[in-house]
């Protein structure tokens, strides 16, 4: 598949790896497309994956480049440490999970052959957040809180397959550690419409509004958006502030349109409220002395059911709609 197509039918089964909305156009792998562009000039960028290539598109990459793919087996453990010895020999390893995986299976690992190195490996986090419904062994609401808090290690969680594009060659120029989210297989196109251009450590208003303030990472961007034109049919103007990094984060943007009187401040994210997105925010406001109304969404604090995708998320308040009643609610 090349291009994209239209995505007219919500019918992803339970193990789906990203959340299209009706009527966004998509692209077929990203990532792994992407990976292997950037790949044919950069002969120090290898793959590796702990028995997920298929499920993080890098199965692709490993086709293209055999002789640079490793496949180290259901050992997340040995992949972050041989990442760890391949970035001291002058390779780029992108080295691909689960989110879930990468986050709790090897923390230790990472934190002593990556990131205290200060070494060049990218972690690729498959399944993040809410994209499976598959239970608590695999849906990974904790992994942005987890990383966030590993010196070194800047975290990223992309919105939509148009980021994920522009995205993977800035983190490969990157001289550090990179811990990223993303979505796999058919993934939705959303920010070309609005002229993005993915920077890191940078974040975009996508859109302004007098009355809300979304602050909104991954593909909650998409869902902040849509419920933005959705609200302007009733009068309610709503600003998008998109923060693909969430460490470092960008305070100077966040703090200068948080400023702005008169506005509520809504953080968004497909993540558990502890440590995410949302407390990155408030604690980047309090600490700065920006006074203003502040709600969240976000995922509970707790784990989360098993079922199918579409039911999920409505139950847990980070589809469209529930954005948008949100909204109206807190109006």
């Amino acid at each position: 598949m090349s291009g994209a197509t239209m995505m007219t039918k919500s019918n992803a089964p339970a193990i789906a790896a990203s959340s299209i909305d009706e009527g966004h156009p998509t692209k077929a792998m990203p990532f792994g497309r992407t990976l292997i562009k950037l790949a044919q000039t950069r002969p120090e960028i290898v793959g590796m994956s702990a028995d997920l290539a298929k499920y993080t598109d890098m199965h692709i990459f490993a086709e293209a480049f055999p002789d640079r793919f490793y496949q180290m087996g259901m050992s997340e453990q040995l992949m972050a440490t041989a990442a760890g010895g391949l970035a001291k020999e002058g390779f780029v390893p992108f080295a691909t999970t689960y989110a879930t995986f990468a986050s709790r299976r090897c923390y230790d690992f990472i934190s002593q052959a990556v990131a205290e190195q200060d070494s060049s490996v990218k972690l690729i986090g498959g399944l993040p957040g809410l994209t499976t419904g598959y239970g608590p062994s695999h849906q990974a609401t904790d992994d942005i809180a987890i990383f966030r808090a590993m010196p070194n290690m800047v975290v990223i969680d992309p919105c939509d397959a148009d980021e994920i594009e522009q995205m993977v060659p800035a983190i490969a120029d990157y001289p550090g550690p990179v811990y990223t989210r993303i979505l796999r297989g058919n993934v939705a196109s959303v920010l070309n419409e609005y002229d993005y251009r993915f920077e890191l450590g940078k974040a975009a208003l996508l859109r302004g509004g007098r009355d809300v303030l979304i602050i909104s990472t991954g593909f909650m961007t998409m869902r902040a958006l849509d419920s933005a034109k959705e609200l302007q049919a009733d009068g309610i103007d709503v600003a998008v502030l998109h923060v693909p990094t969430i460490k470092p984060l960008d305070e100077m943007t966040i703090i200068r349109e948080a400023k702005r009187t008169g506005r509520l401040i809504v953080t968004a994210e497909n993540h558990s409220s502890v440590g995410g997105l949302g407390e990155a925010v408030a604690s980047c406001l309090s600490m700065n002395g920006v006074t203003g109304e502040m709600r969240r969404i976000a995922l509970p604090d707790r784990f989360l059911a098993a079922g199918t995708l579409e039911v999920l998320q409505e139950r847990y308040g980070i589809t469209r709609a529930a954005v948008s009643r949100s909204i109206r609610r807190w109006l």
